[in-house]
């Protein structure tokens, strides 16, 4: 049966595998449960007396019928006559009863961790004829019911932070049987928001009009948080105080049923702002000196979380995230005092597990705890720095996606089980990675695959910076926590296409998938804080390359963005087209710079161009960055995208703002053209028609470029054409590495027609010192019968005139020559010359231009 509805639920296009099997459909079948009837909500069946995370999630799934189908459904706590979605945790006297009837399995529930069951089942209760019954073994168990029924009705848990859109139904079903996607694999599951000032900051001050993150703004994190199956955070803490700045934030995360914890340098529930603001109070962040003073700051905080599920962090580091007794990344530099410390953490240990036995009245092991062995906090373990066994170790990774270190088999057996704290976001060395996703879908899977395997399975806490726009790693984590098995390396990518199938329909899943895989992984080749013009190999094509495969993938996301049904564009353009755009965008600058100071240190006038470049582009990250903030879902993420990234040099730069990057001009470059020496590579010299030695005029004509004429660069003519060409000529130095005895000469030239001679336009081409060779390039561009079909129409539509000669080489003491091209006609416009001497391949644009130099 479970089969059966699983494919069923592929076919209606609402599989998604890291859920649970599918058992929403939008056609009525035999047999199913109608949710939705004529666009009428079923009404929803709980008890008053349910616990608070339940209730609020309830009224959720109410508003989440109204996005489905216009109507909010009823609410009543005690059933009549007809259908219900009746919803319960294992307390529930109305679950109770369906387990006393037999109509539920108590087994399925019964002690078991944070599991939901949904089930049709007839007439539950006296008088009522059918229920949708979702039943939780806890809280938490049965909100996670309650959203995966949103979920598969088609409210996305990004419906608000992403907007994603909802379609609307008339009809909603859902098909008999038992559902559930299991417990989780990984005890406390959640996000860290981190770094956040100024995106997050400044977005909060925009929307809620505060200058801290209040009830308001994380009852919507905590309750993205619960639709995505987590049920743990570390609340921001660079310039806010969750405890301190709202008494709303903690109550409200304990009402809707989201532990609590602290950051991994916050010990007892308190945030660090609570101390920094307070520091005449508390007295130094120093235990040798000042425990009485942070004790009591320690014992505040457990007396404020100690009825709540909250996960204590124990143990210290310096004042401000920094290490204790040293200069932060000077590990190894506190190794003479390392015994000092070690006895000094011991005793921070002992007396904060005292405070807490103190203040709960029960057994300090009864209060979940955790000690962080972030960065040189892991050196003390090493060296045999120990906690009570009851205690959860948390490791870390590299703060880019690596993890440090995981436990062996006899530490596997620490009671207290160990936990993850992995990046997606950082604020330290070499540079930060805050602005945008960088984070590989494959690096993520594999590190996190290798984390579980190794038996960390109690906590996983992800740093997410702002939230935003770390959508796609944060579903993907929080899946992973759930279920660790649930991809391997070959079905990995159906997570991808899962998530955008959700996001943005059957139709549009897969090239979604395809474009976010590869914007993460191009993405993930360097952050956009560690670019700059050396990062790619500018002489071996490598940044033409990239640049390419950028211009590429933005295109590809720009075809499928303008092809999406209005309503879902923005969610597209926060998930995909913006990475995509910002990204190729800040790749074309950099390359545009290497281009500028390269050709500016061979003194080439184009180096001008590429300056504007380099100008344009870092203006259009600008006005990239505007549409997010101000024009994107009609304002509403004003503020998210404000973090500089262009610039960096070290990690902790105080620049105030974005800085356009170091470009040179040369001055007044109409006056230095020409002096160019070309060098052959792979048997060829290719030189545009505008990179010439020298140039002579006609009198008054005078040699004109006429950018981007043709198929390359440029052309070059004499203007104006009415007068005659008599003495004009166009240099070219070049130097052949190889022996060789002669050439052939590809001279390429606009097709332009006979129109001043009938018999043809002459120009001679040859090698100074050597000899000339007069070419009548257009004499049979006619409509003659005999040229029509086989020259003239061909040549036309190509655009230009390719004729080759064949030329002896003078004597040269350094392979060194200088090709002459002189035309005999007006109206000649020279677009390039190729020198093939031995390894040429005809080419659409006769190859790319050889190297060059100005002399």
């Amino acid at each position: 049966m479970k089969k059966l509805s699983a494919l069923l639920g592929l076919l209606l296009g609402v599989l998604y595998a890291y859920a649970a099997e599918p058992f929403i459909t939008f056609k009525k079948t035999e047999g199913a449960f109608p949710v939705v009837g004529n666009g009428q909500p079923c009404t929803i069946l709980v008890d008053k007396n349910e616990n608070s995370a339940i209730l609020i999630a309830v009224k959720n799934l109410q508003e989440d019928f109204l996005r489905v189908t216009g109507k909010k459904a009823e609410t009543v706590n005690t059933p009549s006559d007809g259908r219900y979605i009746l919803v319960g945790s294992i307390e529930s006297p109305f679950i109770k009863q369906l387990f006393k009837a037999g109509k539920l399995n108590r087994k399925d529930l019964e002690g078991k961790n944070e599991k939901y069951v949904i089930q049709t089942v007839d007439q539950p209760l006296e008088g009522v004829e059918q229920a949708l019954v979702i039943a939780g073994s806890d809280r938490r168990g049965t909100v996670y019911g309650i959203y995966e029924l949103s979920r598969q009705m088609g409210v996305s848990p990004w419906y608000w932070w992403m907007d994603v859109p909802v379609t609307r139904q008339t009809e909603v079903y859902a098909q008999a049987g038992v559902y559930t996607d299991g417990e989780p694999a990984v005890t406390y599951r959640g996000i860290f928001l981190n770094d956040e000032a100024p995106c997050l900051t400044t977005w909060v001050k925009n929307t809620y009009g505060t200058n801290y993150g209040d009830h308001r703004f994380y009852a919507r994190v905590f309750e993205l948080i619960l639709r995505l199956k987590g049920n743990f955070m570390w609340p921001a803490m660079w310039g806010w105080a969750f405890y301190a700045d709202d008494p709303e934030n903690s109550k409200t995360a304990d009402e809707m049923g989201i532990i609590m914890g602290t950051s991994h340098h916050e010990p007892m529930a308190r945030n660090h702002q609570e101390y920094a603001r307070n520091r005449e109070k508390y007295g130094a962040w120093n235990y040798e000196t000042n425990a009485e003073g942070l004790n009591r700051f320690f014992r505040e905080g457990i007396e404020r979380m100690k009825d709540t599920e909250d996960v204590v962090t124990i143990g210290m580091r310096g004042d401000g995230d920094a290490a204790m007794g040293g200069e932060e990344g000077k590990d190894h530099e506190y190794v003479p005092q390392f015994e000092r410390n070690k006895r000094l953490m011991e005793t921070i240990f002992k007396n904060q597990r005292r405070i807490i036995k103190d203040v709960t009245g029960r057994p300090a092991k009864e209060t979940p705890q955790v000690w962080a062995l972030y960065k040189e906090v892991l050196e003390y373990y090493d060296r045999g720095l120990r906690v009570p066994e009851d205690v959860i170790m948390l490791l870390c990774d590299d703060n880019w996606g690596n993890v440090r270190r995981l436990p062996n088999a006899e530490e596997r057996k620490h009671p207290g089980g160990w936990g993850m704290y992995y990046h997606v976001d950082y604020v330290g060395a070499p540079r930060n990675s805050k602005w945008i996703n960088a984070t590989p879908i494959q690096n993520m899977w594999e590190q996190l695959q290798l984390t579980y395997e190794y038996g960390v399975d109690k906590l996983w806490v992800l740093n997410v910076g702002d939230l935003k726009p770390m959508e796609y790693p944060i579903t993907l984590f929080l899946d992973m926590a759930w279920n660790p098995q649930a991809y391997n390396a070959g079905t990995l990518l159906q997570h991808t296409y899962d998530f955008c199938r959700q996001a943005f329909g059957d139709t549009q899943a897969e090239e979604a998938a395809r474009i976010l895989n590869l914007c993460c992984k191009y993405n993930g080749r360097s952050t956009a804080e560690m670019l700059d013009h050396t990062v790619y190999n500018l002489e071996t094509g490598e940044w033409r390359q990239v640049v390419g495969d950028y211009a590429q993938l933005e295109a590809e996301a720009l075809r499928q963005y303008i092809s999406l049904k209005p309503e879902y564009r923005d969610a597209y353009k926060q998930l995909i087209l913006f990475p995509v755009q910002a990204m190729a965008n800040l790749h074309e600058m950099y390359y545009a710079q290497a281009m500028n100071l390269k050709l500016y240190a061979e003194g080439n006038p184009e180096a001008n161009a590429w300056a504007d470049k380099v100008e344009k582009a870092f203006a259009r990250d600008k006005q990239l960055c505007d549409d997010y903030n101000h024009v994107m879902s009609g304002g509403k993420w004003n503020g998210m995208m404000i973090q500089k990234h262009i610039g960096y040099t070290s990690w902790n730069d105080n620049f105030p703002a974005d800085k356009l990057p170091e470009i040179h001009r040369i001055g007044n470059p109409e006056a230095a053209t020409g002096g160019y020496l070309f060098t052959g590579k792979d048997g060829y010299v290719a030189m545009e028609a505008e990179h010439y030695f020298a140039c002579t005029d006609a009198g008054e004509a005078k040699w004109t470029v006429i950018p981007y004429m043709g198929r390359t660069l440029s052309g070059m003519s004499l203007m104006p054409y009415t007068v005659p060409a008599n003495g004009a000529s166009l240099s070219y130095k070049l130097n052949i590495p190889e022996k060789a005895d002669s050439v052939t000469v590809h001279v390429i030239v606009k097709s332009t027609l006979a129109f001043h001679t009938p018999e043809g336009h002459k120009y001679n081409i040859g090698f100074e010192g050597g000899q000339e060779e007069t070419v009548n390039f257009n004499r049979d561009l006619n409509e003659d019968p005999e040229n029509i079909y086989t020259v003239y129409y061909p040549t036309i539509a190509r655009r230009v005139v390719e004729k080759q000669v064949r030329l002896k080489l003078p004597v040269s003491a350094d392979g060194t020559y200088t090709l002459n091209f002189r035309p005999l006609d007006p109206g000649i416009v020279l677009e390039k010359i190729v020198v093939d001497y031995g390894g040429y391949q005809p080419a659409y644009l006769f190859g790319n231009e050889s190297p060059c130099r100005r002399k």
